[in-house]
């Protein structure tokens, strides 16, 4: 048996001990909560800095010009799954005979004999000792699906620079907002680039806006495809605004109706604006009828900038036709155009009409009544009335001044009159030297030099010399026209009749006139359209247009044949 003291002691000591691991465990529990707490805070802010970063917007892309880079990392940060490749445009070789030979060098090849042609490989044998053909070597063949992959086809000035693409080329593959958004920021950015071909693009009426949004700012931009796009919204016009650069604009086969023809006028030209830029516009194959050709003229009123104008293989009759002849003949002004004319001429009259008069005008001007009168001015008057004695004072100073002036000038004279000749003599001899000068600048300068470049100014149609007939005001109708065509369409004997008199009207008034806006028309197409060609107009307007046309020769008479 155990001492007593001795069970006692370790009773103590494993109290004691139960004790410690208590109180150990306590504090490391304590301990462990405070680096639970310590990561959780960790945490929370590791959270917050990322729900910061992502609600922070990235920085814009800067596009450098290259067309490449700049479209392959805006499509990375719009999230595109299928970047389309860039690609250089296919383009045939050329024909072995029309690769042009270097010529021999004189001198050289005498003693060496002619170069002996290489002999013929073998043809190659099939199991069936065939010949085997060999490949074609005027183009080059895909696989089929590598061919109908979407790409985007440039032309480059220099291939061997990424920043020189001057045509861009998208055929057969959707555009959607998100790709015309990208293009919104390659395009503008490139210095050289004046065409773009959207074919069969399947454009929709936003893609249209966001394109003609940034169309403006495309300043070297000059020509616009946009073939086979049917757009149910219609809305063109948008790409011809009075702001947009585009020269040449073609809209085949868009399946544009009146609807769209409504817009594309507006655009060309109304009483307040005009598109000045456009020369060439290109409708062929829409479905056009007379209503939409009423559309188209009334923008040929008022616009005196497009060259050429095509609307073949269309649904127009002869009541569009005599609309289009109106217009290039002459026609009555509309009320809205008449309150503009007279806008337009009393701003030209007096350009300082509607002006307000300066502040310093109205503060000293002596119509104004008296009640009306300013402060300032009714102090100033005071002034005056109570300071008479000033005036003679000025009066007396001004006068011994002019005395003392009138002393000195005196005495200058001598000398003036010497430094006079001194200084004529040295004008006379800078004024040869010049002249010697001017004489080997005029040998030197070219022609196109000499002649001093004015910029022809457009005469708005508004302000031209107006008939009043009828009680109505009649101006000349667009001239500058210069290429109508409207071949396969509907125009039979009395739009021929409306286009003869329209030619006649414009020839008498290039006659009569010095200076004209314009030569008027110098080509009308209309073929493949129902009149007979028995038709007596028909042979009229053809004879005519034949002295207007640019290319036409006169068949030679049998008196010069003979000289």
């Amino acid at each position: 048996m155990p001492p007593i003291g001795s069970r006692s002691s370790s009773r103590t000591g494993g109290s004691r001990w139960t004790s410690l691991s208590l109180a150990s465990r306590l504090r490391m529990g304590k301990k462990s909560d405070k680096a639970m707490v310590k990561d959780k805070n960790q945490s929370s802010v590791s959270q917050e800095q990322q729900d910061e970063n992502s609600s922070k917007t990235p920085e814009p892309h800067m596009c450098s010009g290259h067309f490449q880079a700049d479209f392959i990392e805006l499509c990375r940060r719009n999230n595109v799954t299928f970047v389309t490749p860039i690609v250089l445009r296919g383009k045939p070789q050329p024909l072995p005979s029309q690769v042009p030979e270097g010529k021999p060098e004189k001198g050289k090849d005498k003693g060496k004999a002619p170069p002996q042609p290489e002999p013929e490989p073998e043809p190659e044998l099939t199991e069936d000792g065939e010949p085997i053909e060999t490949p074609p070597k005027t183009y080059v063949t895909k696989e089929k699906f590598d061919y109908f992959k979407p790409t985007i086809d440039v032309e480059m000035d220099n291939p061997d620079k990424t920043d020189t693409v001057c045509e861009v080329y998208i055929r057969g593959w959707k555009i959607d907002d998100t790709m015309m958004h990208i293009f919104r920021q390659c395009w503008p950015s490139m210095d050289k680039l004046h065409t773009i071909n959207l074919w069969h693009a399947g454009l929709t009426g936003s893609t249209v806006s966001i394109l003609a949004s940034f169309l403006p700012v495309c300043a070297t931009l000059k020509n616009l495809i946009l073939d086979g796009n049917t757009v149910k919204e219609e809305n063109f016009g948008e790409l011809i605004g009075e702001e947009c650069l585009v020269q040449n604009v073609s809209l085949r086969y868009c399946s544009i109706t009146d609807k769209g023809a409504d817009s594309i006028g507006t655009a060309l030209g109304s009483a307040k604006k005009s598109n000045t830029k456009l020369l060439s516009l290109n409708l062929n194959g829409n479905q056009i009828t007379d209503v939409g050709a009423g559309h188209i003229s009334r923008g040929l009123r008022m616009n005196r900038n497009l060259l050429c104008l095509s609307m073949s293989s269309n649904k127009i009759g002869d009541k569009g036709v005599v609309k289009l002849a109106e217009a290039l003949s002459r026609f009555s002004l509309k009320h809205e155009e008449v309150v503009e004319r007279r806008r337009q001429i009393s701003e030209k009259g007096s350009p300082d009409r509607n002006k307000s008069p300066p502040l310093s005008r109205r503060a000293h001007s002596n119509d104004r009544p008296g009640s009306v009168r300013s402060n300032t001015q009714t102090e100033k008057d005071k002034s005056k009335r109570d300071k008479p004695s000033a005036k003679k004072k000025d009066a007396k100073g001004k006068d011994a001044k002019e005395d003392d002036k009138k002393g000195t000038k005196g005495k200058d004279d001598k000398a003036g009159t010497k430094k006079g000749l001194q200084s004529t003599a040295s004008m006379a001899a800078d004024a040869g030297k010049n002249a010697g000068k001017t004489k080997d600048r005029k040998k030197k300068m070219t022609p196109q030099e000499q002649e001093p470049t004015e910029a022809s100014e457009v005469i708005n149609p508004l302000l031209e010399v107006a008939d009043y007939m009828d009680g109505e005001l009649w101006v000349a109708g667009n001239r500058v026209l210069i290429n109508l065509n409207l071949s396969r369409n509907q125009v039979d004997e009395e739009g021929v009749r409306a286009l003869l008199k329209a030619v006649q009207y414009q020839t008498t008034l290039t006659q009569l006139e010095s200076k004209h806006s314009g030569t008027g028309l110098m080509r009308i197409n209309l073929q493949r359209n129902p009149i007979s060609s028995d038709s007596e107009a028909l042979k009229k307007l053809h004879d005519l247009m034949l002295t207007k046309d640019p290319f036409y020769k006169p068949s030679p008479t049998p008196d010069a044949e003979a000289a």
